[in-house]
């Protein structure tokens, strides 16, 4: 058998193990919900500190700091 599909079997075996212990509890996937929504608002805010400071970048340029026009 080839190094990378005993590699391969060996991830899936231990995810089948994982998903079986977390469908087995049924508190455990409230943690997983929580980093899910977590990591959504961190996107957004991300997001949002990107388009700020996209505006303050264009107004700042709009600025006329009377030096020689050409």
């Amino acid at each position: 058998m080839f190094p990378e599909l005993i590699i391969l079997r060996h991830l899936f075996t231990v995810l089948h193990g994982r998903w079986e212990a977390l469908r087995a509890d049924p508190e455990a996937a409230y943690s997983t919900e929580a980093v899910i929504v977590t990591a959504l608002l961190a996107a957004l805010a991300l997001t949002a500190v990107g388009i700020i400071v996209a505006k303050v970048v264009a107004s700042a340029n709009n600025i006329n700091t009377g030096g020689a026009s050409p």
